[in-house]
């Protein structure tokens, strides 16, 4: 647990599990999966489905959205006040309320766009 709660930002089970691994030899990656699983319920943690797969981070870091480059997997995200606007625009358009917390939004950066790649 201490591994999770000292790790910054986002982190993927896999790389929590290999870092987990390397302090305590043996331990199996379905206990890491447990223990992200636990506190997610209990409200600590929230997770993300990007590209790559799942990430972790804590709830309190949350209310952003991420945004991915399809060509170079750069990362980028909008900010709360950004996406409080993205799901105001959704909610206006067809009355539906996303949960725009869980997925990335996958496109094209600008470096990718403007052939600067």
């Amino acid at each position: 647990m201490a591994e999770i709660m000292s790790a910054e930002g986002h982190i993927s089970p896999a790389r929590l599990a290999v870092r987990v691994r390397e302090r305590v030899p043996g331990v199996n990656a379905s206990t890491v999966y447990r223990t992200l699983a636990m506190l997610e319920e209990m409200g600590v943690l929230s997770h993300a489905h990007l590209e790559s797969g799942p990430e972790y981070h804590r709830s309190s870091e949350g209310g952003h959205v991420h945004l991915v480059c399809s060509n170079c997997r750069k990362e980028d995200e909008l900010s709360p006040v950004e996406a409080r606007r993205l799901k105001a625009l959704i909610s206006r358009h067809s009355g539906f309320s996303p949960d725009l917390s869980h997925f990335a939004i996958s496109g094209i950066c600008r470096d990718c766009a403007s052939g600067a790649r």
